[in-house]
């Protein structure tokens, strides 16, 4: 895997991978209340959805395949941002939800700019 000077991957299968990963493991460290148990669920499966629909995106057969898939990774990129944001969060895990949502804003504009890019 080939870093840059900032410690982001170009790989971005790897990357949406480790985001999902961090994502379960702050989700482990919550309260367990009745509402943050079906935020996490949400956020979980949005979360999950942004690398998956990249692999998809990879595998595609079609230009406008693509398109769709880095589409839906987008729209699934904002919807966990929303998650997070949603999020009882602890004032301990505070920094960590605010880097997940940094990410997450890092990973919209990198598929808004592949969208650019394939038009």
């Amino acid at each position: 895997m080939t870093q840059i000077t900032n410690h982001k991957y170009y790989d971005l299968e790897e990357r949406t991978f480790l985001f999902a990963v961090r994502v379960k493991n702050f989700i482990k460290v919550l309260p367990k209340n009745m509402v943050n148990f079906e935020i996490t669920k949400q956020l979980m499966r949005s979360a999950g959805s942004i690398g998956a629909n990249y692999i998809e995106a990879n595998e595609s057969l079609s230009k406008k395949d693509f398109v769709m898939r880095t589409k839906i990774c987008k729209k699934e990129t904002k919807e966990t941002r929303y998650w997070l944001r949603l999020l009882d969060c602890p004032i301990k895990n505070c920094k960590e939800k605010e880097t997940l949502i940094q990410e997450s804003i890092e990973f919209a504009k990198i598929f808004g700019s592949i969208l650019e890019k394939c038009k």
